[in-house]
């Protein structure tokens, strides 16, 4: 990613190859043959590795993948689209739609924070971003990865201790946009924002805490980050 990310596709697609051949499970041929997809010129190879990729992805039954579904079936839309073939086309946009909504994942969820909570206290939007300062957010946001709410806590401002709470949301919510489909298909981190408050329901204490030199490369990278918060 980071040959392709330097503009040197060549590099890039032969280390995406490699990781094609190097995969030992569905997972990690669904994600490889989704960035071999990326590297094709041809509509017709990129649409064979797509569906490759789409493949391997129905063989695994997880959240992660079924948030992939939407840009997998859009990017296989466009390369029929490409080769003329608007029936197929349209077939594959609806399945992306189909795939598109409230999230599946039933959790649990968690939310990272230093401040002291108590069951059956309320987070609600409207707090500062961890990530740029001067933002005040209009979404909850809560992930239902522990170690994620873990990090979101080393990054959170305040003088607290770190903090993971076990949350319910008490409405509708949706996938992060600010890192569903970036780097990777889907939403991997199964990060989710809502409208809606988040209610406490517990705190989660065995998660893995970030190194005092991990917290300052996560820094380092966000103080550097070039790109603007979809808020």
């Amino acid at each position: 990613m980071a040959a392709e990310d330097a503009g040197h596709s060549d590099e890039a697609r032969q280390l995406f190859l490699r990781a094609w051949h190097e995969a030992t499970n569905d997972f990690e041929r669904f994600l490889a043959a989704h960035f071999v997809a990326r590297q094709q010129h041809d509509a017709g190879e990129r649409l064979r590795w797509l569906e490759t990729a789409v493949m391997h992805a129905s063989r695994v039954d997880d959240d992660t993948i079924r948030s992939a579904y939407p840009s997998l079936y859009s990017n296989i839309a466009a390369c029929h689209e490409l080769l003329g073939d608007r029936a197929r086309a349209a077939e594959n946009r609806a399945l992306a739609a189909s795939f598109q909504g409230i999230p599946s994942d039933r959790g649990p969820f968690y939310h990272g924070t230093r401040a002291d909570l108590s069951a059956g206290d309320l987070l609600t939007p409207g707090g500062s971003s961890n990530y740029k300062a001067g933002l005040t957010m209009n979404h909850i946001y809560f992930t239902a990865l522990m170690d994620g709410a873990g990090l979101a806590a080393a990054l959170a401002s305040g003088n607290g201790g770190e903090r993971v709470y076990v949350v319910e949301p008490t409405g509708a919510f949706e996938h992060d946009p600010n890192v569903t489909d970036k780097k990777f298909p889907g939403n991997p981190t199964r990060s989710y924002r809502s409208l809606a408050p988040l209610r406490i329901v517990g705190e989660a204490t065995d998660w893995v805490r970030q190194t005092p030199d991990q917290i300052a490369e996560w820094r380092r990278r966000l103080g550097n980050s070039k790109g603007d918060i979809i808020n």
